[in-house]
């Protein structure tokens, strides 16, 4: 299947990781009535986990980066379970969660950095509704990890 949007991001200089292997009890993705639903990616680049804490180690800035990160692999995961990027209808939705300390507050600016790449990636169709929390951990230390919900069209 021609992928005409990973065409796009190549002339960018945008390339996709490797989609990541679960690291639990889970699927990365799962297919319900046309809806698919992409399971939580931790913030990797380049093989390596994105670790820190907003408030703590980490700048907005790098936090940012962590999440432009879960982007590219929730794309990575999406090409995995659909065979191209091209057969995304919409993003619908992203769930950001943001290892922060208790008075950091800019969760929706470090989530930009998701939502950001995603209309990037998939133009209007990668405007979505989200969600934007602060959490106290998240799995291997990581900085930011996002899950998606994704309208594609059929094959």
């Amino acid at each position: 299947m021609t992928d005409n949007i990973e065409k796009a991001l190549a002339a960018k200089g945008i390339d996709l990781p490797a989609a990541a292997a679960p690291v639990a009890s889970y699927v990365p993705a799962v297919e319900v009535n046309g809806l698919l639903h992409i399971s939580g990616q931790v913030s990797m680049q380049d093989g390596q986990l994105i670790t820190g804490r907003l408030g703590h180690n980490m700048s907005l800035a790098e936090g940012q980066q962590a999440a432009k990160a879960c982007a590219l692999m929730i794309a990575a995961q999406i090409k995995k379970a659909a065979g191209s990027l091209d057969r995304v209808d919409r993003i619908i939705k992203l769930g950001v969660f943001v290892n922060s300390t208790a008075d950091f507050t800019d969760h929706p600016k470090v989530a930009n950095g998701c939502s950001d790449m995603m209309e990037v990636i998939f133009g209007a169709a990668g405007l979505h509704a989200r969600s934007a929390v602060g959490v106290a951990s998240l799995p291997l230390g990581v900085a930011v990890e996002v899950d998606a919900i994704i309208a594609w069209k059929p094959e």
